[in-house]
């Protein structure tokens, strides 16, 4: 059992690196001053670029996204075309239309498009994604394998009709998320190579709000986000009594994670059979933290610089969820998808009124 664990671990943390480049849009009705269209670019789920009709213009969040942009002034253009000039116009088209569709007035209302592409840089093997979404649920999606579209709401039905007729505009989908998508991924991981591709451990420290509550191994600061952590006694991994946390954000790009471990059925003699370990993907070392309750920080110090990075998580994620999906109370589901080029956009609000 222990070997199976030990290949379950290598196996994942020696997977083959895949990149992602996405582009998340969201278009709201009834926000008061909240932008008619928002548009945020991630790379490798790191906020790259951003772009709303309040501001009308193109902003990099990258220092090496701005050098890829100027390498590539093609780039720019289409992304300034895309935000200011196609999509404000047809979102809002879009908007009314379905507003109708479902038979509502008034209210707060957003409707979503994520699309974009993976690519693996081991195998090449490239995957595109183009979905849409109405009020925080799916509403339709390509399957790029077979080139139709997938309506899990009736509504949906009658687009999926109009568009699965259309087999210029499917192919031309095939051709963006099959060579394009991936060509500018490639060019955007090139310039952000030492960024993207780096390795940065993490500081590890035991935390416990209280002398009752689970023990916290805490890992921040560590990149990319291909890591893994679990608690062992006696050398061996443990599940019972455990409680993985999600990997989240920090502030500076890196990212955080925890595992708790409860020990209240645990003698003290006992806690030093355990330890807590950190693997990152591609460093051939674990950090293994001893369970010493001499150096667990609890809620009952003064609070320390640990919380920083948890808040500052949250305040990214924040920014993040409002930029690429609205307001979080109508995200019920998580999605993923890409851009289209301009002359699918222009072409949707058409598609999706079903008396044209």
């Amino acid at each position: 059992m222990k070997n199976l664990l030990l290949l379950l671990l290598l196996c994942h943390v020696s997977s083959s690196v895949k990149h992602s480049l996405k582009f998340f849009l969201t278009t709201s009705s009834g926000i008061p001053n909240f932008p008619q269209l928002v548009v945020a670019a991630m790379v490798d789920d790191l906020l790259t670029g951003y772009c709303d009709t309040n501001i009308k213009r193109i902003q990099p969040k990258q220092d090496w996204m701005k050098t890829a942009l100027e390498n590539n002034p093609q780039h720019l253009e289409w992304y300034t075309q895309y935000c200011f000039e196609i999509l404000p116009h047809i979102f809002k088209a879009i908007m009314d239309n379905l507003k109708q569709r479902f038979n509502q007035s008034g209210d707060i209302h957003i409707f979503q498009r994520l699309n974009g592409c993976e690519w693996d840089d081991e195998t090449g093997e490239v995957k595109g994604f183009m979905q849409y979404g109405y009020d925080g649920e799916d509403f339709i999606s390509l399957d790029l394998k077979t080139l139709t579209w997938i309506a899990p709401k009736p509504q949906a039905v009658v687009t999926k009709l109009r568009w699965d007729a259309d087999k210029v505009q499917l192919k031309r989908h095939e051709n963006f998320f099959a060579y394009i998508c991936p060509e500018w991924l490639k060019t955007y991981v090139a310039f952000g190579k030492s960024f993207l591709q780096r390795k940065d451990l993490p500081s590890v420290s035991l935390l416990q709000k209280s002398p009752s509550s689970p023990v916290s191994c805490h890992a921040t600061g560590f990149y990319p986000d291909r890591a893994m952590m679990f608690w062992r006694k006696d050398g061996e991994e443990i599940h019972e009594d455990v409680e993985l946390g999600e990997i989240l954000p920090n502030h500076d790009g890196s990212f955080q994670m925890t595992v708790d471990l409860n020990l209240s059925s645990v003698p003290p003699e006992d806690w030093r059979r355990y330890d807590c370990v950190f693997h990152l993907s591609g460093v051939k070392d674990h950090i293994v933290t001893k369970l010493d309750k001499a150096v667990i920080r609890t809620n009952m110090e003064k609070p320390s610089d640990m919380t920083v990075p948890i808040t500052a998580a949250v305040i990214v994620l924040v920014f993040i969820l409002i930029a690429a999906t609205g307001f979080i109370i109508y995200k019920k589901k998580k999605a993923q998808c890409p851009p289209s080029s301009p002359d699918s956009s222009s072409e949707l609000s058409e598609k999706l009124n079903p008396e044209t």
